[in-house]
């Protein structure tokens, strides 16, 4: 236990390279979304499957599988960080609109979990995925 305490006291973030945080983030960030918002879309976890907004007024079954492949698929490519950045472009098609259409004249209380995704998934859309990834493998 005392070693422990020891090493918890040397540690600061210049030991912890960017790509680990990158990849533990990609990880832990899709997770959740798969978990929370991602399964109940198809019916796990709920007698029946969540009905999703559709402010643009796209036919339903659509909107129902882009929110589905955005909440649901997509994050598995996030973790493994195959098409890292592409993968992220419609899961913040969605976030976006549950932030400023969806919930646009809710209070700051609801809107608080489409805006922190959306930040979320945009730094992974900025910084890329890290070299612990598929996309870093696969660069010539």
């Amino acid at each position: 236990m005392k070693n422990f305490v020891k090493q918890l006291k040397k540690w600061n973030l210049q030991t912890i390279s960017f790509d680990v945080v990158m990849l533990v983030f990609r990880i832990v960030l899709s997770l959740e979304l798969i978990i929370v918002h991602g399964i109940k879309k198809i019916g796990i976890g709920t007698t029946i499957a969540e009905v999703v907004p559709n402010p643009l007024h796209l036919p339903a079954n659509l909107n129902q599988m882009f929110a589905i492949v955005a909440n649901l698929f997509l994050p598995f490519f996030i973790m493994i960080g195959w098409c890292t950045r592409w993968a992220t472009l419609p899961i913040l098609a969605v976030t976006l609109m549950g932030y400023f259409v969806v919930h646009g004249n809710d209070s700051l209380l609801e809107r608080d979990i489409p805006f922190m995704y959306s930040l979320s998934f945009l730094m992974i859309f900025c910084l890329g995925p890290g070299k612990y990834s598929f996309d870093k493998m696969l660069q010539p």
